[in-house]
């Protein structure tokens, strides 16, 4: 018989299961595919788990959908990050979901944390071997994708800042089984030609999967290894990849890495215009000093007798205005040249400058191109000449116009050069300069 004491109640039954899987099941991962997903008004996600042999219903509530990074839907293999449970109503036992990722980002995101320990370890993400970002830079290397949003983001940036900047594609995959030995060696070639004074290295946004090639550990020791400073724009702002951390600074985009990259041309121009300004009143005011000198000295002179001492004054006034008009003169040129001088740097940070340059050494080339053609067809002429002369020379037609013939069987063409070749009534051809006569031995007659 039945003892009473241990019959439970169905609830009583279903809460010690649960209680004994909570207790049993601290917090498991469970890799399946997602089916009869459904999404009530509560904000609640419900779905199932499966696989070839099995499934399990699932739970995920609102609060915990914060950190999805990306929509689930049915037939995603995703990894859940769960709690074993029972829901007590039905007695369905289930998994409460507090994380899901798409299946292989989860295996990504722990080998993206050891290498991040790892490189942390060695002093890679230290701030004090970050290189300072150059002011203004003479030219900006982009290394990213030449068909992505990131590098017309860049462009159109730089563009609106400072326009009279070069910038230098090292157009890579960003994505894919080649995009890290891509990147790689974009860097390697950026720090050996040192065309540029800092690199911008940028993708789009995507998710951890398609950001992967910046979180190989070939891509971050060769950031590291650059002594040219590194802009990494890697994503959203709320992308971090490995790039970012060893990168000598980090930008949340790609057009904030432009930003970065160089000065705003406006702020330059008005600095310009505020020296200018300067200069101007201090010319100015040392101009109303020496004039004021000059009024007291004038005043003074009134104030003596101007006789003798006028008289031996009077050079000496003279040479030291002449001393101050070119002293004045000095520093307004040399004032002058300065401002000359920065405008002149800041001219040849245009493009138009270096291409007037580049079409005068095309035009210089093409007049060497064009002088050595003609040298060279006229020593082949030359050569041709002499070549025909010496051919003529040797040739049996000027033995012809000598008054020689040459004679050869009518049959056969066998050229005869002896009596003993011929007999009578024997057909010959003889040529001689200007045609040939045919002919018949009569007889042979030797010496």
């Amino acid at each position: 018989m039945n003892n009473p004491e241990h019959i439970f109640s169905v609830s009583q039954l279903n809460r010690e299961a649960k209680r004994l899987l909570a207790s049993h099941f601290l917090t498991v991962q469970v890799q399946g595919e997602i089916s009869n997903l459904s999404l009530p008004s509560s904000g609640h996600y419900y779905f199932t788990l499966k696989d070839a042999q099995a499934q399990i219903r699932c739970a995920m509530f609102k609060g915990q959908q914060q950190r999805l990074r990306f929509k689930p839907a049915n037939g995603n293999l995703v990894v859940a990050t769960a709690q074993v449970s029972l829901y007590e109503p039905r007695g369905d036992y289930q998994l409460v979901v507090e994380q899901l990722e798409e299946a292989g980002d989860g295996a990504l995101r722990l080998a993206y944390e050891r290498l991040k320990l790892k490189l942390l370890q060695e002093g890679l993400f230290e701030q004090s071997r970050k290189k300072p970002i150059p002011q203004l830079p003479t030219q900006i290397g982009v290394i990213t994708s030449a068909s992505g949003a990131a590098i017309h983001d860049i462009l159109s940036v730089l563009k609106r800042r400072f326009p009279a900047i070069p910038v230098l594609i090292y157009p890579v995959a960003v994505q894919g089984d080649s995009a890290k030995f891509e990147i790689s060696a974009a860097l390697e070639t950026a720090n050996k030609h040192e065309l540029v004074d800092v690199i911008i290295l940028a993708r789009g946004g995507g998710s951890l999967e398609d950001l992967w090639a910046f979180n190989e550990e070939i891509v971050a020791r060769a950031v590291a290894a650059s002594h040219i400073p590194v802009i990494s724009a890697v994503g959203h702002e709320v992308d971090f990849s490995i790039a970012d951390f060893v990168a000598d600074l980090r930008a949340p985009t790609p057009s904030a890495a432009a930003e970065h990259a160089v000065p705003d041309q406006s702020a330059w121009l008005n600095r310009f215009s505020t020296i200018e300004r300067q200069l101007t009143r201090q010319i100015q005011g040392k101009l109303q000093q020496q004039q004021l000198r000059l009024t007291w000295l004038n005043k003074a002179l009134q104030t003596q007798h101007p006789g003798e001492k006028l008289q031996r004054n009077a050079q000496r006034l003279d040479e030291l205005e002449q001393r101050l008009n070119r002293a004045i003169q000095g520093s307004l040129q040399q004032r002058r040249q300065q401002l000359a001088l920065n405008e002149h740097r800041l001219y040849l940070h245009q493009p138009l400058a270096a291409i007037h340059g580049y079409r005068q050494q095309l035009d210089y080339f093409q007049q060497r191109l064009s002088r050595s053609m003609q040298i060279k067809l006229m020593t082949l002429k030359s050569r041709q000449h002499a070549a025909a002369q010496t051919l003529h020379a040797v040739s049996p037609l000027a033995t012809l116009e000598r008054g020689y013939a040459i004679v050869q069987r009518r049959d056969s063409s066998q050229l005869i050069k002896s009596v003993k070749q011929l007999a009578k009534h024997e057909l010959l051809d003889t040529r001689l300069t200007d045609g040939r006569i045919v002919s018949e031995v009569k007889e042979v007659i030797p010496d």
